[in-house]
This record gives C-alpha cells, structure tokens and sequence, in this order.
C-alpha cells in the first residue's frame, strides 16, 4: 500500500470517529488484534457499569475448558475488552515473524500505518482526552500479555506510536517559536493603548502551543512507562531489540528530552545482552549520536561507563556486531578527544590481521584515519622530500614502522588488504615505494628490516591491485568483478608492468647478495601485462632483466630463489609474446652451462667401482649444481639434456653401497622424479609408441623401487622426502585416463604396501621421548616452534598417505590400522592426562587428526560408508569401556573420546546416522542421569548424530514407547550390531546385503581388491529402523520427551528479566 493510499484510509477513518467514535475507535482496536494474527472476536462493555471488585476480575487471561476457547479481557479506557479465539489459531506463527517479502512490506506498512494516523489527527482528534487514551490503554494491555503475538505486535505498534508523537512535539516546537515571534511583531506594531483582535488570536495561539506540548509529554511518558520499561528486558530478543532500536531514534530525533543519562542507562545495560541482535541494535543506536558532535558533550559518563565493555565487543562472537563496535569506536576516536587510550588503539589496531574481511576492513579504516591521515603534516616531511612524493613517503615509513613493531610479519598480505580500500591510493604509489628503496642519502635511507617489509609490502600491494580479491581465508577464494572494476585492474596492471620493467632490474641489482628480497621482488613479473613490452616498445629492459636473473642464479643455491628465477623464466617464456624467442634463447644458455657444469663435476670427481672422490668442496659445488638443475627441471621440460640418466645413476649407486653425501641425493631424487613426469607428461599429449609406454613403464616401476628403499634410508629428511614423491607418482600413475593407461598403471604391491605403513607408524605416530629439564625463555620457544613444524611434518605426511586410501591406491584395510593409532594416542592421554581434562593442547591435537582424517574420505558418502561405520561401532565401545554397568551411572573413564568420532558423524548417511545413534542408546538407557558437564561429550556427540529436531523427536518418542513386539525387535537389532552386522536397507536386498557394522575389526583382502562401490538406496526410517515406528505418538508427546531428556544447561540462555512467554496457546512457559 502507498503512503497515499494509507492517508486515505486514515482520513476516511478519521470522519468514522467524528460521526461516531466508539465504533471508530473498536474498528481500531479489531485491526491490531488482527495484525497479531488474532482471528478472534473482540467485544467491549462500558466501564462505567462495574464495581471495582467485578474490574479486577475481569482482568484475566486464561482458558475455557467448556468452551473450547482461549480469552483475554484487560481494559482499555473506558472499555473492558475481551479478545477469544480458538485454541489452534494460536500455534505461535503470527505476521510479524512470518519469513518472506510479502510479511515483510506487512510489517513496514503496519509501522508507517501508526506514523500516519498521528500525522493526519495531529491538528483535530489527537488532543480530544479519549483517542489517545484508549490507544494507548489497548497498547499497554496487550504487551502485558503472555502470548507471544499481542506482546511483540503491540510492542511494536506503541514504540513507532511515541516515535510519531516525538514528530509530532518536534513540529509543535517550531510551530510555538513562530507563533512567538509572530506575537511579538504584531505586539510591536501598535501602541499600548491600543486593542488588537489579532493580537489577541495569537496570544491564544500561543497558550494553545504552550499546552499542547505537555499533553503530548504525558502520552509519551505513559507509553514509555507502561511499555518500553516492560518490554526492553522481555524474554523474547525481537521484542527487546525493537525497544532499544527506537530509543536511539528518540535520542537522535529529540536529545533535549531523550539524550540524557536517565534514558541512556538502558542502551549501556543492553549491551550486556546475550542475543547478538539485541546488542547489534545498541551499537548502531550509538552510532547515530556519536557521528553528531553537537551531540558527544552529552555522552561524557557515558563514554566513561561503557567505553571498555565497547572495545570488548569487537572480539564478539557474532561478527557484525565486532564490525559495529570497530565502527563506533572509530566515531568515538574522531569526536571525543582522549575517549580511547593508545592501548585501546594499540589492540584495535591488531584487529587488521583478523580473518573476517568486514571487521579487518573496519580495523583497516581505523587505523587509517587515526595513523595514516590524522598526524601526517608537511612539517612532519624532511624538506627534501616535499613535493610529488612527500606525504606519502611520511605515511609509507609509519606504516612501515606499524608493521614491524606488530611483529606478525607473516601477515602482511592481511595487513594490506585491510587498509585497500581506504589506503588505495597510497599503497598503489609504487614510483614512491621504489624511490625509498633506491634512495642513495644515507640520512633518508631505511634500515635492513625496513627495506624487507617494504619490499614485502610493495609485492602484496602489486598482487592485490592485479588478482582483485581477498587473500586465502578472507572470504571466497574469487569474486566476480564489475566492469568498473576490471578496467581498474586493467589500468594498475598496465601501471605496474610499464614502471617495474625499467625499476625491477635496479631493484634485483641492488639487493642481489640477499636471498630473501630477491625472492619476494622475482615474483612480481608474474603479475605484468606482458604485451606492454611489445606496445610501450620496452623490449631492451628484457636483456637487463634477464642478466640480473643470471647472475642471481649463479650466486644463490637457496631454493626460494632458485624456484622463483624458474617461474620467472616460465612467465616470460610464453610462445605468444614478442620477447619469447630472447628469453628462450637465455634460458637454453643458462641450462646449457648448468648441464656442462654439472658433467663437468661429475667426469672430474666420479670413478668407476668407486663412486664419488671429491673433497667438501666439490661436494658443495656438485650438490648447488643439482639444486639449479633442480628448481628450472619442476617448471621447465629438460628431457633433451638427458638428465634421467645422470641423476638416477646417483640414486642407484647410493641404493648399492650408501656413500654419496645426503646433499647431493635429495636434489637428484627430485631431479629423477621431474624427468619422469615430464615424459609422462608428452606420453599422455600425444600418441606414442607400444615400446616407448613400455619403457616408461619399466622406469616408472624402477623408480618406485628406489624409493621403496630409500623409506629405510638413515636420514631423516631424505627418507621423508622419498615417500612424499612415492606417494603422488602412485597418485598420478595409477588414475591415468590416456587410451594406454594400461600399459602404464603401476599399482602398488603388498610389499610395497607394507613398508609405506610401516613408515607412517614409525614417523607419525611415534613419538620422541623428551628430556625433562629446566629451559631458558629462548629455549622453550625454540621447543615450541620444533614442535609444530614436528606436527606440521607429520600432518603432511599422513595427508598424502590417506590421499591413497581414498583414492584406493592402496587397500581400504590401510584405514583400520591408522584408526588403531588413534585409539592408543588417545588411551594414552587419558592414562596421562585423564579424562576430565579434554581441552589441553594434546587432546586438541588428536581431535584436529581425526578431523583431517575424516576430509580423506572425500564427498562420496557411499564408497566409504562400511569403514566411517566401523569407526563410529568401535568408538562408541571404546568410550564406554570401564563403566559400572550398562546404566551409564558411573562416568566412563574414555567419554572424552567420543569427541573425536563426532568428526566422522558427518560422513554418515543419514540412515546410518539414525542406527548409530540407536547404538549410542544402549549404553545410555537412562538419559536424565547423564547431567553436568562431565557428560558434555555425550550431548555434543549425541547432537551430531541427530540432524534435525524432528528426527530427535522420532527417535526419542520411539524409544519411550516401545510396544512389546518392538522391544522383541530391538533385541535382536541389538545382536546384529554386536555381531557386526545391520538390519536390511531395503527389503529388496534379500540376497545382497551391506552391513554397516563391520563383523571384523579388519576389511579383508578381497572387499578391499574388489573397490566396488555401495549402491546408496533410499530407505525410510521404518525400513531402517522397523523398532522406531510406533503408532498413535501425538507431537505433543514428543515435545515433552523431549523437554524431560534435554542435556542442554543453556535452556534459560535468553532470559533478561522475570517475564513470561507462550508459544503456542497449548504452552505456557513461566520463566
């Protein structure tokens, strides 16, 4: 409905209540008891016709048994009102939390239909002592009701009514100050002696405007009385978040009267609230006061008070209330002088680094606006750097300076996104950034670790403007740009490739000798619009490149740099671009020498029956040679230098008699393992040969057997780096698609099979004993950073070996035997640590492994559906191992551990998920038992298994009112499953059955060989579950059920004050 549609029936309304007000009036009162979703009869009688006694009576809410119907009478001046309606209307589904657009335009036109109706009466029926009365006396009842939908309606409905009667007193005060000024120039005009009917009309006027005011104060003091101070602490958020949003609205609309401490009191005590909602309405009703500086001075105690719970709430849980908070801090930094300490802004500030994109970006413009803009003057800019490059360059070493003394040097990819897009245009200032590293004067030059961020920094920014989205973990990994903003992108690649073709090779220069710089500036070509060389006519800065690179790879062997040089090259190598035959030309001549270097070494220090006869020296030189080979062969097909030969030539001689410096072996095992993807690679793009597939097959199987023994090899690093190559050439050969795959597909042998998992056991989950001593603070920091790269190592380790298990490259029995791993990590834990301590550091370490173990099984539910079930059975047996009974009684010393097999839940078909959690109730039998948090592993397990609330209803009722026959069945349910096997999913199966429970804690040989793959059926609950279907459960009884068995101690989680709720008129929750 529009405005104008809704003035007209307002007026016509208006003319109703003149000719009679009390049919007017109950037309009013019927339309909010029917936007309440009320579908009852409203009747009214006089007050006057009663005593006080038969009043207080009257004034119930209750249901009628005889009748069959629920009713209300309250009063509402000079009526006594009494709502009923049918029991089943009221089911707790009313318009103003019906989801959709259409309730949605309901609920705006239903607030703008009361801002109306006191816009249109304001000038005749507003003021007459009975409209308002009853209005408001009906407002009041009915939020002092118990059901929900007259609460939160007539909530709503008497807060935008005082919102409008703040307009409305606005209005008057401008009305009265004309009237005013109007006396006093018609007072001026004439003598004293004199009469003046006009002078008198206005000074009517103005008495009338004096009076009017207060009767529009006492309307808003009764509803805010009668209405907001009930309903802000009511039990139901919506309602309490619609107080406190309309409190702000009154402070911003009229601050004389609302903007003081009085009223305040309510916006801080809310910021306590539990409901996210609730404090999200607080947060933005502050914001529209602070971003008003006439209005800061108001709220000194205020500040004063709450300031710290403000700056608490940006680490709050529900994220856009910490981005609200950011914001109104920030408002708060720029208009109250000295309201936020240098510590508060030192712990905002790290907020940049945070995860969450919004909060990072609000993060990102405060420290902006107070670092970056607020304190950089001209005065602060040496005199030699005014002019094109002088604020920025003052604003760079700040943030500089920021970033270092953060020390989260890891994250500047975090950092410079939060500041993009308030700090673009500095932080796209490249020709600024260059200068400051090329800056000769050693008075204005940076320090060592100053240069590192900036070069760091200038990276980051140059892969920002090009790619156009948030770094890894901040959102989705890419977004779709708008046309604006590719042609930005466009322009800032352009930008970036004309200025660091000419600036690149001075920067790669002059910091040659350190790896780490050099690294990080090899990687910027990579973002060039590469055809610029050709249009901007830059192809002589390709030679200059291209030396520095040279020289860059002859003097480091450290492999950041040499993989960066190697990408480099790949990225300029490109057939199309016009530079393609210069840069292969260099390339062909820098592998040509590293080659004849390498055969140079090798002729020189290689003797036949001996093996390698070299000093240290030579080693070293061999061992940097191999690294090069080595870096270029991973992006580059060297296959017509013939390297294989060379390389595994090392390999086996090493495999023979163990004498060659573990140095030389690693790059030469990568070299090897690169020379033969690179002819798998040309085998598979284009038709070969039956002898060529044959003899790639041979050497493909030769190499895995060289690696096979290098998994015993004495070195550590070197036997790691073996299997990591094993395992993703098994990968990649063994789900070849080409037409030949046959001739091709190497499939491990048990053997092989064998010594892979005997090295996962010795080198994942063996543990090295450590020594018990006193350590110094540098010492046990060195300790932890060993530790997590040790867990790192092993995470990636087992990542790659489960990859084959999913995968089926290797036998699904595989997966038992690292499940028993599990099993013991955890049983030692609990023998060292004990069972009531599940949060410490190891336990947390075990559940992320079983949380990466259960990624392995990948999305296929049904392929990995017998091993996830098998985990979940002999989980549950292991937790409850110990316990006094089957009763649950006595805490199972292994509770804890079903924690852990919460992470497979997911991987559970949802018929799976329901036997489970039957299986769960056998060693659960007495539900109301199990209470306190040391039963809190069980609940959360339990609720992984249950998707919904419904299916908990089924499975909870079923078990309450099991039939005779149904416990028959249960019985022998509960046989199977000990016997390892399930009840049919569909009756179909008769003679092919799949067990969801494994018989053995092992899979045999042949279901692993066979990989077939499980047809999912689609079963109901009563084909899977025949016992849980018994007849004539009513709903009802399945919410009390539920009620009598909730593990939850949350159940008073939202309550505020002593208030009352009904959901529905069959519920009456008394909190």
């Amino acid at each position: 409905m529009g405005k104008r549609a809704m003035q007209s029936v307002v007026d016509d309304w208006v003319e109703a209540y003149i000719q009679d007000r009390d049919v007017a009036l109950l037309d009013l009162i019927n339309f909010y008891i029917q936007c309440s979703g009320c579908q009852g009869m409203v009747t009214a009688e006089m007050f006057q016709s009663l005593c006080n006694s038969d009043i207080m009576q009257k004034m119930t809410e209750t249901f009628d048994e005889e009748t069959g119907l629920q009713y209300k009478k309250f009063m509402a001046y000079p009526w006594i009102l009494t709502v009923t309606w049918p029991v089943d209307m009221d089911n707790g589904d009313y318009p103003l939390i019906k989801p959709g657009p259409y309730w949605k335009k309901f609920k705006a036109n239903f607030c703008e239909f009361t801002a109306v109706l006191i816009q249109q009466c304001q000038y005749s029926i507003l003021y007459d002592s009975y409209l308002m009365d009853t209005v408001i006396s009906l407002l009041t009842g009915l939020a002092d009701s118990r059901v929900r939908a007259f609460r939160h309606t007539s909530t709503l409905a008497a807060v935008k009514l005082l919102t409008a009667l703040v307009r409305v007193n606005l209005n008057l005060d401008i009305s009265k100050c004309n009237a005013q000024r109007l006396y006093q120039v018609e007072k001026n005009r004439i003598s004293v002696k004199r009469t003046n009917q006009r002078l008198d009309q206005l000074e009517r006027k103005r008495k009338e405007y004096e009076q009017k005011p207060l009767e529009i104060e006492n309307m808003m003091n009764a509803i805010f009385k009668g209405t907001f101070l009930q309903r802000y602490r009511d039990v139901i958020p919506e309602i309490r978040a619609i107080c406190i949003e309309e409190i702000g609205s009154w402070m911003k609309m009229y601050p004389d009267a609302f903007l003081n401490d009085s009223y305040l009191k309510y916006i801080g005590w809310m910021l306590y609230d539990k409901q996210p909602e609730v404090r999200l309405k607080c947060l933005l009703g502050l914001q529209g006061i602070y971003d008003r500086k006439e209005l800061v001075s108001r709220m000194d105690l205020f500040t004063s008070r709450f300031k710290d719970r403000i700056v608490s709430m940006t680490l709050d849980k529900d994220h856009e209330v910490a981005v609200q908070a950011m914001k109104l801090l920030m408002l708060m930094s720029q208009n109250c002088e000295d309201a936020l300490s240098s510590e508060d802004c030192e712990t905002l500030f790290q907020f940049v680094y945070t995860t969450y994109r919004p909060l990072a970006v609000a993060a990102g413009e405060f420290l902006y606006k107070r670092l970056l803009s607020y304190q950089g003057t001209e005065e602060e800019v040496p005199p030699k750097r005014r002019g094109k490059f002088g604020a920025n360059t003052c604003y760079i070493r700040k943030l500089i300076t920021f970033f270092l003394e953060s020390e989260l040097h890891k994250h500047v990819t975090y950092l410079v996104d939060s500041l993009w897009d308030w700090a673009g245009s500095l932080l796209k200032d490249w020709e600024c950034m260059t200068t400051l590293l090329l800056e000769t004067a050693e008075e204005e030059a940076l320090s060592d670790a100053q240069e590192s961020a900036l070069i760091e920094i200038i990276l980051v920014t140059i892969r920002e403007a090009a790619e156009g989205h948030p770094p890894v973990g901040r959102g989705a990994a890419k977004k779709m740009l708008s046309a604006k903003e590719k042609k930005i992108q466009l322009e800032d690649c352009t930008k970036i490739t004309e200025h660091f073709i000419v600036v690149l090779p001075q920067l790669l220069a002059k910091y040659s000798a350190d790896a780490e710089k050099v690294a990080n500036l090899l990687q910027i070509p990579q973002y060039y619009d590469l055809d610029v060389y050709s249009t901007g006519r830059l192809e002589k800065h390709v030679d200059a490149l291209l030396s520095v690179v040279k020289g860059i790879v002859a003097k480091h062997s450290d492999m950041d740099v040499l993989e960066a040089c190697s990408r480099m090259y790949y990225v300029l190598c490109n057939e199309e671009l016009a530079i393609h035959r210069t840069v292969d030309l260099a390339r062909t001549q820098l592998i040509d020498e590293l080659v004849d270097k390498l055969n140079e070494l090798l002729d020189d220090s290689w003797h036949e029956g001996e093996g390698l006869c070299t000093d240290e020296e030579g080693v070293c030189r061999i061992y940097s040679t191999l690294r090069r080979i080595a870096a270029f062969h991973n992006a580059h097909n060297l296959t017509k230098w013939n390297l294989y030969g060379k390389t595994s030539k090392l390999l086996v001689f090493e495999m023979e008699y163990g004498s060659l410096p573990v140095q030389m072996i690693l790059p030469a095992l990568q070299c090897t393992y690169f020379a033969l993807l690179w002819q798998l690679a040309s085998v598979v793009e284009r038709p070969s040969s039956k002898e060529t597939l044959l003899a790639l097959n041979r050497e493909l199987r030769f190499f895995c057997q060289i690696c096979a023994c290098y998994l015993s090899h004495k070195d550590k690093d070197l036997s790691e780096k073996a299997f990591m190559i094993l395992c993703d050439l098994l990968m990649i050969v063994s789900h070849q698609s080409s037409r030949d795959d046959e001739a091709l597909g190497v499939l491990p042998s048990a053997c092989l099979q064998s010594k892979m998992l005997l090295f996962i056991q010795d080198h994942v989950f063996t543990e090295e004993k450590e020594e018990i001593k006193d350590l110094t603070e540098e010492e046990e920091r060195e300790k932890e950073s060993y530790k997590l790269n040790d867990l790192h190592r092993r995470r990636s380790l087992l990542a790659v070996y489960c990859k084959l298990i999913v995968f089926t490259v290797v036998e699904m029995s595989a997966a038992a035997e690292i499940y028993k791993h599990y099993m013991k990590l955890f049983q030692k834990h609990t023998e060292t640590h004990g069972s009531t301590n599940c949060m410490d550091s190891s336990f947390t370490n075990i559940k992320e492994l079983a949380r990466r173990f259960s990624l392995t099984f990948g999305w296929d539910q049904v392929k990995s559906r017998e091993s996830v079930a098998m985990i979940h059975k002999e989980g549950i047996e292991f937790a409850f191992q110990g316990a006094a009974g089957v009763e649950g009684k006595c805490l199972p010393p292994n509770l804890n551990f079903l924690l852990i097999i919460s992470e497979f839940s997911n991987k559970l078909l949802k018929p799976d998920k329901r036997l489970v959690y039957s299986y769960l109730q056998r060693y659960v039998t007495e539900p109301a038992s199990c209470r306190g948090d040391e039963w809190h592993p069980l609940v959360w397990y339990r609720n992984s298994l249950l998707a919904n609330e419904e299916e908990e209803n089924s499975v909870i009722s079923s078990l309450r009112e099991w039939s005779p026959t149904s416990r028959s069945k249960t019985s022998s349910f509960k046989r199977k499953l000990s016997n390892g096997s399930l009840p049919e999913t569909s009756h179909t199966e008769t003679t092919n059955k799949t067990p969801d429970f494994l018989c053995t804690p092992e899979l045999t040989a042949t279901a692993g060989k066979s990989r077939k793959k499980l047809k999912s059926q689609d079963t109901t609950l009563q084909e899977c579950l025949p016992v849980f279907c018994p007849g004539g459960l009513s709903r009802r009884h399945s919410e009390d059920v539920i009620k009598a068995e909730d593990f939850s101690a949350d159940a008073g989680a939202e309550d505020v004050g002593e208030e009352v709720d009904v959901v529905g008129a069959d519920q009456v929750m008394v909190i």
